[in-house]
C-alpha cells in the first residue's frame, strides 16, 4: 500500500478540542478532544475521503499544489483576539 502525506491544520476551539482541516482535500474536516485524537481523526477522514474519490473516478490531489503561508489584514478597528 502506498504511503502519501497531507498537511493537517488544527484549529484549538473555544469549548476545547481541536478542528483538523485538511487543506488539499475541500470539504475534509474533523475534530478530536485534544491534538493527537484530531490527527487520527484527519488520518481517518482522509483515507475514507480517498476512498469515495477513487470510487467515484475523481481526482486525487496532492500536496504539491498546496502553497501554506501567513496573510497580514490591517483591520481599522480596535478589538481583541483569543
Amino acid at each position: 500500500m502506498k504511503q502519501v502525506s497531507f498537511s493537517v491544520v488544527l484549529k484549538a476551539e473555544p469549548e476545547g478540542g481541536y478542528t483538523a482541516i485538511v487543506p488539499s482535500l475541500p470539504g475534509c474536516v474533523t475534530y478530536g478532544k485534544n491534538a493527537e485524537e484530531a490527527k487520527k481523526m484527519a488520518s481517518e477522514a482522509i483515507k475514507v475521503y480517498i476512498e469515495s474519490l477513487r470510487k467515484h473516478k475523481e481526482f486525487i490531489p496532492t500536496e504539491n499544489s498546496v502553497l501554506l503561508t501567513v496573510v497580514n489584514v490591517k483591520t481599522g478597528t480596535k478589538f481583541s483576539f483569543a
